[in-house]
């Protein structure tokens, strides 16, 4: 796939599907040219452990395109893309959406139009593949993103998430889960079960979720509750489903998985750390410019990644406490885990999770906003809904760990 198109400037660049063989040590030379933090004397960039295509391959429908200078063979931008289908918190509605992440230009052509000519081929991919929909993310601080993506390709803002970050190394005496909450983990059957009695109908909910609980990267699915309530059913070998109707007063839940297996980043240098403020959206993962970390505190390691919470769910009037005790047995989890460095977890603002977040001394957070824009035309999904993405703004967003 060759797109050219705009002026006589943008026409020495063509954007093409990314080719293995071809372009691999191009897009690493791009990568390490995308640094980020690069300040007092030290820089982060993303690796990927030789696969570009890690944060979208888990996705059955997925592309990755280049940009390329023609002639010249120097690939300076690079964007990868996904399809997925999702519900749309409108009961039993569902829509296909395509996802836009890792988007970045080589920072000796940026405005040059090369951006936004990725944008464009990447929009086209999706629609050809059935695209209702289309959503990026960006951190609220990435002015130049925020411009690109609401005035030149005309995005609308969907809602504002948190990205909570807790580095492990930080908080050496974080404290154990209450004595008086217990801890189970689901069979991957029983978590699929939950997850779809419970948060089927929100909104970004993926309808393949049963295949992300299989994911070798899904670590698992655990439930906290009071040990003195009884939650009947739930080791009951063939009757999974019964437990979805005797649950206690008060419950959490939360799934884990090792992006840390997937991804790291990689530390060009050990100084002191200083605060990081750049943006993660354009280099896949999120986290790194909201580690507000002590300036006693180094760098972990060079290479370090981390462990992301995601189907976060509560109910009952102690969710707090409930889903703390599962934070500090997920921090607890990794912490001898080599090369995880942090636990991340995401939600919107407007989720009433949000109050309950953990909060320790080490604990960072920083908003990240989620972009959409309409793209297809069909209206018979959406109950003839056309903007069921600005209807409900308090309504749970679903995080998919895959392209996180």
């Amino acid at each position: 796939m060759e797109l050219n198109y705009g002026s006589s400037m943008e026409m020495s660049v063509v954007v093409r599907e990314y080719d293995g063989e071809r372009d691999l040590e191009e897009v690493e030379k791009l990568e390490r040219n995308c640094e980020i933090g690069s300040r007092r004397g030290f820089s982060i960039i993303t690796n990927m452990m030789g696969d570009p295509l890690c944060r979208v391959r888990l996705f059955p429908l997925h592309v990755m395109l280049v940009a390329e200078f023609v002639g010249v063979g120097e690939i300076v931008g690079v964007v990868r893309g996904c399809m997925k289908c999702v519900g749309t918190g409108l009961g039993a509605g569902n829509v296909w959406i395509g996802c836009i992440l890792g988007l970045r230009v080589s920072p000796k052509h940026r405005r040059m139009g090369i951006g936004l000519k990725l944008m464009k081929s990447i929009e086209a991919w999706a629609v050809r593949n059935g695209a209702e929909y289309i959503l990026l993310a960006t951190d609220e601080n990435n002015v130049a993103s925020i411009n690109l993506f609401s005035l030149k390709c005309h995005y609308v803002k969907l809602s504002s998430l948190a990205i909570f970050v807790q580095l492990t190394d930080t908080h050496p005496k974080i404290h154990a889960p209450s004595n008086d909450v217990a801890i189970e983990k689901l069979s991957i059957e029983q978590a699929i079960l939950l997850y779809k009695d419970r948060l089927a109908n929100e909104k970004f909910f993926p309808l393949d979720i049963d295949n992300i609980l299989n994911e070798e990267l899904s670590l698992g699915t655990w439930v906290s509750y009071y040990k003195g309530e009884r939650w009947s059913g739930l080791h009951c070998k063939g009757k999974d489903g019964e437990f979805l109707n005797n649950t206690p007063s008060s419950w959490a839940v939360v799934s884990m998985w090792k992006t840390y297996d997937s991804y790291k980043f990689q530390v060009k240098a050990t100084p002191l750390f200083r605060c990081i403020h750049a943006s993660l959206k354009q280099i896949g993962p999120n986290f790194l410019h909201c580690l507000r970390i002590p300036l006693a505190c180094k760098l972990p390691l060079k290479l370090f990644g981390f462990l992301f919470l995601y189907g976060l769910h509560g109910e009952g009037d102690n969710v707090r406490e409930l889903l703390n005790s599962l934070w500090c047995f997920a921090f607890n989890m990794v912490r001898d885990v080599r090369d995880c460095k942090a636990i991340v977890s995401e939600v919107s603002l407007n989720d009433p999770l949000y109050a309950h977040m953990p909060w320790v001394s080490s604990t960072s957070c920083i908003n990240d906003i989620w972009f959409f824009k309409r793209v297809g035309t069909s209206k018979g999904v959406m109950k003839g809904e056309e903007n069921w993405v600005e209807m409900n703004p308090r309504v749970h967003c679903f995080v998919d760990p895959r392209d996180f």
